[in-house]
């Protein structure tokens, strides 16, 4: 089996990690997770994971509560360690070697961000989890995912999600939907198509790199998506 995408960047929500229940992480969608990573981490495929902090903290959502933005993006990076190393531990239980990068140092905890180390461990065999985001306020872990798929120079991004692509509006709200099987990048930024924010879109349009969006809880479907098959949405 040949895989259309031989190095990839898997953005995952914090959100995705939860579950329907109250912890933040559940067993059984972070097993569920780590055997779909497995699976075509044995195919040859060269896994980045980019992980979002929103099921235990969002830095934009925590300026309701009378957070500082810069204070609250801070606790969010952090929240992004917290489930990078929850991942981690979930794949090495499949026995699959696994190094998590934080843009901000903690060397204690993980290793710091630096792009040659994180290619060579990808050629190595080794899953690469990147965590606090950018390591700056005011960047979404969405633009996390567009910066680390150009500097690692990623075929593609996988962004996972509770829906089954790109819609013209919320699917959720709307029987009326619309979706797309692919879309430009400039027409998904006219559009204002709430995926992912304007920085990210732009970022992967300039390195032209293409976005698959895919409903990550339908088994399988991370495997589909890397063997290029009609799968979601795809932005390009």
């Amino acid at each position: 089996m040949t895989p259309k995408y031989k190095r990839i960047v898997l953005k995952i929500s914090g959100e995705a990690l939860k579950g329907n229940g109250e912890d933040p992480h559940s067993p059984e969608i972070l097993k569920d997770l780590a055997r779909q990573l497995k699976e075509i981490h044995e195919i040859g495929v060269q896994i980045c994971l980019v992980v979002g902090g929103g099921n235990i903290f969002r830095g934009l959502k925590g300026m309701d509560k009378g957070v500082d933005r810069t204070t609250g993006d801070y606790m969010g990076m952090l929240a992004t360690v917290i489930n990078g190393l929850a991942i981690m531990n979930a794949l090495e239980a499949e026995g699959v070697q696994v190094r998590v990068q934080t843009a901000i140092p903690m060397e204690k905890v993980a290793e710091p961000f630096i792009v040659r180390k994180a290619i060579r461990h990808l050629e190595k065999g080794r899953i690469v989890i990147f965590v606090a985001g950018t390591g700056n306020p005011y960047f979404s872990t969405d633009t996390t995912a567009s910066l680390r798929a150009s500097e690692v120079q990623a075929d593609c991004i996988l962004k996972a999600t509770k829906v089954d692509g790109i819609y013209d509006k919320d699917p959720m709200k709307f029987a009326d939907a619309v979706k797309f099987d692919s879309i430009s990048y400039i027409d998904a930024l006219e559009k204002r198509l709430a995926v992912m924010d304007s920085t990210a879109f732009s970022m992967c349009m300039d390195n032209k790199i293409p976005i698959v969006v895919f409903d990550m809880n339908k088994p399988g479907n991370i495997l589909r998506a890397v063997k290029g098959e009609k799968i979601g949405t795809t932005v390009s």
